[in-house]
């Protein structure tokens, strides 16, 4: 069936209403703020037979419109046809569908006329998921079951009835058992209106109507990526980056790709990869394709959120290597590995086509967990992640504390932190002289320091960015590294892997301090014009002395 453009346009945009007053009412309903203030969760409508994302809120993490079509496309094998209207099936298995196992998935078919029309899917950030460490980021877990409990996909509704037995087997496996039942019940909200919604669209216009619109939105986000790749010139560019190591052994490991583009097709091979790991920095494999997405969507912004945009994509990741790891390796680090897959797809980009070039941003979330039991023995976990620089690009200089390129997802703020546990925030602020050098500075990263106001707790950090730099293009400079410590204020100690440790003792007045990398510059350092300089040491973003050593000093004659 043809459809007009016309009506696309109008379909497209009630659709993606849906699935953002999915996300609305995830995150108002949500108890934990990683999903109510942070926003760490998505919705969206799936294929009904491949799973493939057709429509996604955008509000969602990005990562997630790939991620999300293999959670589908799990529910959709393990059923195998056994589906009934009012069915919602659950699960959190990473190597299944993908990311980690602190996210919750949730999968709904929508059947209309007795048969299965789309899928609506709900995922969200848990608090705590079990495992060896609150909060779960578990930076010496060898295996999965160290990191969290494992749910395979069930069936948590059963036509319309709730399964309490799946509920209880879910809620008996967390630290924060409210926390959990409440984010349930507001997923399972969620995808309650998005079948209301679905129910008054399909009405108004139509079951073939807005079928034709879903194909119609792929083939257009097919059509409008390959429009893009055809702009870059043909050719093959090769980009490599670190990780500092897996947290079980203090060794660095190579993320490498060859970017090469033919016409209108782009191939990605990431061989000569480090293999897969011991420690928890492993990935699945649908997970690297869904990063492939994620900084392809930076590269060509105006892309949709839509699977056909991969269609012209070919993605080849070595097998046994960590970004194609097999359960149960460990994923619980997923974040660090595809910020670092980013990083080397903006390098080759950067070589291939530097107008639309983007320097390193910060590449680490710094997961970061205190957790232990006030006076009244109520345990409590905090967890959150946390910001730094993004790198310049052609036209500006980096956004200063942005969140991860990964996600759209917010830095929790302070005062919700500081009212839900028993800690205070003795410095929230930039980073001076974080940022790497260049025509258009990257970014500043920022600085934590957190004090206990209880009386003994333990902290748990997972970061990255310790020993390998954020790095620059097109002559821009690299970034400051990631810089953790705990004890203070007059002593400081600092991890034996720099960036990873669990089980930080923590006493009343003791504190953590971490320092957050800033982004990398872009274009050689002295192309910057000296009032730019000048305005960032007047705004304290810059010493004058390291302005002086990288800038020159033609800025001390300028007024800012």
């Amino acid at each position: 069936m043809d459809i007009d453009p016309i009506t696309l346009a109008v379909l497209a945009g009630r659709m993606e209403q849906i699935a953002d007053e999915m996300d609305a009412t995830l995150f108002r309903q949500a108890f934990n703020p990683i999903i109510a203030e942070a926003h760490d969760a998505s919705h969206g409508l799936y294929h009904p037979r491949t799973g493939e994302t057709l429509v996604q809120g955008k509000s969602g993490l990005p990562i997630f419109v790939g991620v999300m079509a293999f959670a589908v496309k799990a529910v959709i094998d393990r059923a195998d046809g056994d589906l009934n209207d009012g069915d919602v099936w659950a699960f959190n298995d990473a190597h299944l569908g993908g990311t980690h196992l602190s996210d919750m998935r949730l999968v709904r078919p929508y059947f209309h006329d007795g048969k299965v029309f789309c899928y609506l899917a709900s995922v969200g950030h848990w608090h705590d998921m079990g495992g060896a460490v609150p909060g779960n980021y578990n930076p010496q877990a060898t295996e999965v079951f160290q990191e969290a409990f494992v749910l395979p996909p069930v069936r948590l509704v059963r036509g319309g009835e709730l399964q309490q037995d799946i509920v209880d087997i879910m809620l008996r496996n967390t630290r924060l058992p409210a926390s959990a039942k409440g984010d349930l019940n507001g997923q399972l909200n969620a995808l309650d209106l998005g079948v209301g919604r679905l129910d008054a669209l399909l009405a108004e216009y139509g079951a073939d109507t807005v079928r034709a619109a879903l194909d119609a939105l792929s083939g257009r986000a097919e059509a409008l990526a390959c429009a893009e790749i055809a702009e870059l010139p043909d050719g093959r560019w090769e980009a490599e980056d670190f990780l500092d190591n897996d947290g079980i052994t203090d060794t660095p490991l190579p993320i490498r790709v060859a970017l090469e583009v033919r016409g209108d097709r782009l191939s990605l091979d990431f061989a000569g990869s480090a293999p897969a790991t011991a420690g928890p920095v492993n990935i699945s494999r649908g997970t690297a394709i869904a990063c492939v997405y994620v900084a392809i969507k930076h590269i060509f912004p105006a892309l949709p959120a839509n699977a056909g945009v991969l269609r012209p994509i070919d993605v080849s990741i070595p097998d046994k290597s960590l970004l194609s790891a097999e359960f149960p390796a460990p994923t619980g680090g997923y974040t660090e590995t595809i910020l670092r897959m980013i990083d080397v797809i903006f390098a080759a980009i950067g070589k291939a086509a530097p107008e639309r070039a983007i320097a390193n941003a910060y590449g680490t979330i710094n997961a970061l967990s205190i957790a232990g039991h006030r006076a009244d023995g109520q345990r409590w976990v905090m967890f959150s992640f946390f910001g730094g620089g993004h790198g310049g690009n052609p036209e500006t200089d980096g956004l200063n504390h942005g969140n991860a390129p990964i996600s759209t997802a917010t830095i929790p703020p302070v005062e919700i932190l500081e009212a839900a546990y028993p800690i205070a925030f003795r410095q929230w602020a930039l980073r001076p002289d974080s940022a790497g050098a260049g025509e258009h500075r990257g970014g500043l990263g920022a600085v934590y320091e957190i004090e206990l106001l209880e009386a003994s707790a333990r902290a748990f950090l997972f970061g990255e960015r310790g020993r390998f730099a954020p790095k620059g293009v097109a002559g821009g400079a690299q970034a400051a590294l990631t810089r953790f410590a705990f004890g203070g204020p007059d002593r400081w100690d600092t991890p034996p892997m720099v960036s990873k440790m669990v089980d930080i003792p923590l006493k009343r007045g003791e504190r953590v301090r971490l320092q957050t990398p800033g982004g990398g510059g872009y274009g050689p350092p002295d192309e910057r014009e000296p009032a730019r300089v000048a305005r960032d040491v007047a705004l304290g973003y810059l010493s004058a002395h390291r302005a002086d050593a990288i800038y020159g000093t033609a800025w001390r004659e300028v007024n800012p």
